[in-house]
């Protein structure tokens, strides 16, 4: 169901802090020009943490408006709270999501059998594909492949795993393991080409902000088996899958796309601006890959 490229989009804000629903519209259809294979709005590369309630909801929305059917739109949904999660889920399948993504509960550190509860419950809420996101450097919490497995067996819909947990071994146990319609997808840049090498089917990605064309063709070559080139593109972009995270992400890639002149470059507290000799750093990167349009560099 899920393979190839797709963005976890950045929520864009004006100055005064309030959503930029324009450079929002922008962005999308810039994915969409570029044959992205889906969009993945309220993510963690979309400061879904300070979202308020509506507010989550007019990204959503805006996004499936934009998107108009032309690409997956799969809305972040995840929660520590797994009432919140529910909530979520269930806007997202009102609003015509095509699936919800639900990050691992942070913060409160559940049992294996409180994540297996936590995912069964959400996955009865509503008749919308789950992807599993699996990302213990944000959590405190990793997904044990024995849990996804059963809440895969127990679970139709339950159909996909977003795997940054940054271990090669745990990412080709779940492929061992888990059946073969099974969606396995990378939640790291520089982890892509390694995964979809030994199976995996794509990345959900941040670099694919600003290089949507080159990340699908990463994962397409790989997908038709052509490793060679997939390979060659992955090495040549490696640089700048790690640069993005330079710092916390999403100030990197916000403030690339700003560099861009496709959104102010705006966060919300806690997120902030990035350290000075770290964007000048990240502005040269993005020069030598010529990222950005010379003329809407600010």
């Amino acid at each position: 169901m899920f393979k190839g490229a797709m963005t976890a989009i950045v929520t864009p804000f004006t100055e005064d802090g309030s959503i930029d629903e324009g450079a929002l519209r922008g962005l999308v259809n810039f994915q969409i020009e570029n044959k992205i294979g889906g969009i993945i709005p309220c993510g963690t590369t979309g400061e879904s943490p300070t979202l308020e309630h509506d507010e989550h909801k007019k990204v959503v929305q805006t996004v499936i408006d934009a998107a108009n059917g032309k690409t997956k739109v799969i809305a972040g949904a995840g929660s520590n709270s797994t009432k919140h999660a529910i909530d979520l889920t269930k806007l997202a399948a009102d609003l015509g999501a095509d699936a919800t993504l639900h990050v691992c509960p942070y913060y409160n550190k559940p049992t294996q059998e409180g994540l297996f509860r936590h995912f069964s419950a959400i996955a009865k809420s509503a008749d919308l594909p789950v992807v599993v996101y699996n990302i213990k450097g944000r959590t405190g919490i990793n997904m044990e492949t024995v849990t996804l497995a059963r809440l895969a067996k127990e679970h139709s819909n339950i159909v996909a795993v977003k795997e940054a947990s940054g271990d090669i071994n745990q990412m080709q146990d779940v492929l061992n393991t888990l059946p073969k319609e099974f969606d396995v997808l990378s939640g790291d840049d520089k982890m892509t080409f390694p995964l979809m090498n030994i199976g995996g089917r794509g990345v959900i990605s941040v670099a694919s902000n600003i290089i949507p064309a080159e990340v699908r063709e990463l994962t397409q070559r790989a997908l038709n088996g052509d490793l060679q080139k997939a390979e060659e593109i992955h090495n040549k972009f490696l640089p700048l899958f790690e640069g993005i995270f330079i710092e916390t992400n999403p100030l990197p890639i916000k403030a690339a796309l700003a560099m861009k002149g496709m959104i102010k470059e705006a966060y919300r507290l806690p997120m902030c601006e990035m350290q000075a000799e770290n964007k000048e750093k990240l502005r040269k990167m993005l020069e030598d890959f010529e990222v950005l349009d010379v003329l809407k560099v600010t």
